[in-house]
């Protein structure tokens, strides 16, 4: 690619960042609004000396990706919500293999069919359930087409070093935009060597084994308690939010995606009337910035939480903040985008 930025939707930037970032397996099937990714993974990796394949269903391409992550090849997969659900056994799967993974949600309004437009209702399901037994992902949350194309790359290399599924968490707003992005080189992340990735055997080093099955139950406890270490490390390590305007704020707003970008117009508009707003946008949504809310707590009057769900991420701003100040929500479910009036007739409310 140029070092000049070029115009692309969030969808293509995504598939140009993961071959830059050394990928050359990808496994997709069909679903709107991530088609594009799929489709430019379709034209460009046979030009790269890839492998693009369609599988026969969601399930089967998250599978492709667990077998391809255990043989030590960057990979990923793609899909939007009814799609994500079809992956989550696997999901538990690659945690439970200690393997790498490179997963996109490209959101979009359910349950069940829902709508095809742009949601943020799936949230719960990447934080705190993305399947089975007792594990997490890193879950990155862009805001912007030159996001999505930083992310990758950073999901790949975080993938790799603590051997995590990583989720880029964006939606069908954010998939479809075009905007001008630069892809930067410096972000591209170095391939580690995987001394526990299944390759040919050679009698030149010890077999290696890719499982997750136990049958002591003491034995399948220790790999928990031992992952449950990582993940502390990735909390002290790799937790990033962002903040705008929030040193003398007396309300915080609180939003990630493309709702942070509705939500900043917002805090704009109230800074105009002379109140005295913020933004704290989430950029890891596990882990969590908590040290960030809770921080925020001790200054602010409260909190309004911006989301297209019904209050999903108000309940870790809670937590965080232990309740502290009041935290209110503005709330679009289904695929409708909030609209800065109504964050502002929010922030308006905090007293």
């Amino acid at each position: 690619m140029s070092s000049e930025k070029v115009l692309m939707k969030g969808n293509e930037a995504v598939a140009e960042a993961a071959i830059l970032s050394g990928c050359r397996h990808y496994f997709g099937y069909p679903i709107t609004p991530q088609n594009e990714i799929a489709a430019y993974m379709s034209r460009r990796m046979p030009k790269v000396g890839g492998v693009f394949l369609q599988a026969e269903s969601e399930i089967a391409a998250a599978n492709m990706l667990i077998g391809a992550s255990a043989a030590g090849v960057r990979a990923f997969t793609t899909s939007s919500s009814p799609g994500i659900s079809l992956k989550s056994e696997a999901l538990s799967y690659i945690a439970g293999c200690d393997i790498p993974g490179v997963l996109v949600n490209v959101q979009r309004g359910g349950p069940g069919l829902g709508t095809i437009q742009p949601s943020q209702a799936d949230y719960f399901q990447a934080v705190k359930a993305p399947g089975h037994g007792d594990f997490h992902m890193i879950v990155l949350a862009p805001n912007s087409v030159q996001e999505m194309a930083d992310f990758t790359m950073d999901a790949f290399g975080l993938s790799d070093k603590y051997r995590i599924c990583v989720m880029i968490l964006s939606d069908g707003l954010l998939g479809q935009m075009m905007e001008p992005v630069l892809f930067d080189k410096n972000r591209i992340p170095a391939e580690t060597k995987k001394d526990w990735a299944v390759t040919a055997q050679s009698d030149k080093r010890p077999r290696r084994i890719v499982n997750s099955l136990y049958l002591v139950a003491e034995e399948n406890e220790e790999a928990n308690k031992k992952r449950f270490e990582k993940y502390a490390e990735i909390e002290k390590a790799e937790t990033k939010w962002d903040e705008y305007l929030t040193d003398d704020a007396d309300v915080i707003v609180s939003a990630y995606g493309i709702a942070a970008r509705v939500a900043r117009n917002a805090v704009d508009a109230a800074r105009a009337q002379g109140i005295k707003a913020g933004l704290l946008r989430p950029i890891t949504l596990w882990p969590f910035p908590k040290a960030a809310f809770l921080k925020a707590a001790d200054k602010v009057k409260g909190f309004v939480v911006v989301e297209m769900n019904m209050g999903q991420m108000k309940e870790d701003v809670l937590l965080a903040t232990n309740c502290k100040k009041p935290v209110s929500g503005v709330n679009r479910p289904g695929g409708t985008v909030p609209e800065p009036d109504e964050i502002l007739e929010a922030i308006s409310k905090i007293k």
